[in-house]
């Protein structure tokens, strides 16, 4: 079993920055892909970013060029920077772990909202 504390959440103005952190209860970065989701109110939780063992990225459009994940393999902590935010990065942030050659995460933690408004 694996535990994810999401924290970094917060109220920030249009063109402002947050970073999110994402703690793993172990080390599973060597077997498992770590991504972002997020979901926004009334629609359907997406995949925002996404990092394997290897290092290897890749970003939703709606994100790229303003965001970027990372992990930190010593601290067991994957990092959402989150530049340049917009009204409509309002949401529930959600880290997940996926074992490869899977489909779906096994694991999700419990989300940590992000609201940008002036």
């Amino acid at each position: 079993q694996v535990q994810l504390v999401e924290s970094g959440g917060d109220l920030v103005q249009p063109g402002g920055s947050l970073r999110l952190s994402c703690a793993a209860s172990r080390n599973i970065f060597s077997m498992y892909a770590m991504a972002w989701y997020r979901q926004a109110p009334g629609k359907q939780r997406e995949l925002v970013a996404a990092v394997t063992g290897g290092g290897g990225t890749n970003y939703a459009d709606s994100v790229k060029g303003r965001f970027t994940i990372s992990a930190d393999n010593a601290r067991n902590t994957v990092y959402l920077q989150m530049n340049s935010l917009k009204p409509e990065d309002t949401a529930v942030y959600y880290c997940a772990a996926r074992q490869w050659g899977t489909l779906q995460p096994q694991y999700w933690g419990q989300g940590t909202q992000v609201t940008v408004s002036s």
